[in-house]
């Protein structure tokens, strides 16, 4: 009696038929950097401020006859001296804080398309007559080849 090769589980009458599959994850990198750079600028600002000053002039009032006086009435020279005041603008500088600046990240999602190109195995079998094709319940038959 002789045996059936279908009954004959050795593995030298089959094959494995493997394919690609794409699998898609993603990864974090450094896309780019931000900084914020201080630096000063000068500019010319203009005030107006009041400012008084004194200024002298002489006033000269005949005396009535008889009127009383004070000071001194001795005849020769004689000095009188009046302080003149004035006010000058001044400036003063300060730095003062007036905003706070700084750098926020913000996570936006987008959707991304990615394609590649994956390979499949295709087993071709010959069974002396014409090559068939077809699909089994394990995967794909590809076009016959004649081996």
């Amino acid at each position: 009696a002789g045996t059936s090769r279908s009954a004959d589980m050795s593995g030298k009458d089959e094959m494995i038929r493997s394919e690609e599959q794409l699998h898609v994850g993603k990864e974090e990198y450094e896309s780019g950097r931000a900084r914020l750079h201080k630096y000063v600028v000068t500019e010319e600002v203009t005030r107006t401020v009041p400012v008084s000053h004194e200024e002298v002039r002489v006033v000269r009032e005949p005396l009535q006859p008889g009127e009383k006086t004070t000071g001194t009435t001795d005849f020769g020279e004689q000095d009188v001296e009046v302080t003149l005041h004035a006010e000058r603008a001044t400036v003063r500088k300060e730095a003062v804080p007036v905003e706070r600046v700084r750098l926020e990240t913000n996570r936006v999602t987008e959707q991304k398309e990615v394609s590649a190109e994956i390979r499949k195995e295709k087993i071709d079998y010959a069974d002396g007559k014409d090559m068939g094709t077809g699909k089994d319940a394990g995967g794909e038959f590809g076009q016959g080849r004649r081996r």
